[in-house]
């Protein structure tokens, strides 16, 4: 786990006095009104890998290609539970069945066929074991999959991390422009924070080589957990 604190801080002096914000119910500012705005950071690898996985296929007529289409699912979702995936992580997200036409010029199109599909939205709470799943699924019938999301299950720790490190970090800033102007901080006079993932590289899935035979890995890195704070200080 590592902590930081947002490098760009921007502060604005004003020399004659100013009201307080409208919804603070404080007195109004007798000294000179600094704003800052501040920005903690906190790095956590992330533990919730979210996957989309389906079976597309093919048959000369509808019936035929939902049927092969449930044999091929039922399989994919049979080895997902096999690997330990929980019913509530999984979800179905699409089910499709269209048409397949053939065109030619100055003809109207023939349907030759149908294509069925259906989706499922994995979430994977191991993601060490995620790739090798992925491999497993693959090898039961799945031909679409798309992902990782990766993010963060429980952030709100991170969160009050982020807070404290903005709230040192806007201190520190009006602490130095008092000093430099000869002054000192009397008081917060209003507090206002926006928060949100700031994210980092994008996750992969890489091949390892492991008893001679190609293996799906996940590797998850870090996002950064990031909160933004205004702060009205009042300076004498």
């Amino acid at each position: 786990m590592k902590t930081g604190l947002g490098a760009a801080v921007m502060a604005a002096v004003s020399m004659a006095p100013a009201a307080a914000s409208a919804d603070v119910t404080q007195a109004p500012i007798a000294g000179t009104r600094l704003d800052v705005t501040a920005r903690g950071d906190v790095l956590r690898v992330p533990d919730i890998a979210i996957i989309s996985a389906g079976v597309t296929t093919n048959a000369v007529d509808a019936a035929s290609a939902m049927r092969d289409n449930a044999g091929r699912m039922n399989r994919v979702l049979a080895a997902l539970k096999k690997a330990g995936v929980a019913d509530k992580d999984i979800t179905t997200s699409s089910i499709n069945l269209s048409p397949q036409y053939r065109y030619v010029e100055n003809q109207p199109p023939v349907i030759v066929g149908y294509q069925a599909s259906n989706q499922v939205t994995v979430r994977f709470r191991d993601i060490a074991k995620s790739g090798s799943i992925l491999d497993v699924l693959v090898k039961e019938g799945s031909n679409q999959i798309s992902g990782p999301t990766l993010t963060i299950d429980k952030p709100e720790a991170a969160q009050d991390e982020a807070r404290v490190a903005a709230i040192k970090a806007a201190r520190a800033r009006a602490s130095l422009y008092a000093t430099a102007l000869g002054m000192k901080v009397v008081r917060v006079v209003s507090i206002t924070e926006s928060e949100g993932y700031s994210g980092g590289p994008m996750p992969v899935m890489a091949m390892r080589s492991m008893d001679s035979a190609a293996k799906t890995e996940i590797m998850p890195g870090e996002q950064s957990v990031s909160v933004n704070v205004s702060v009205v200080f009042e300076l004498q």
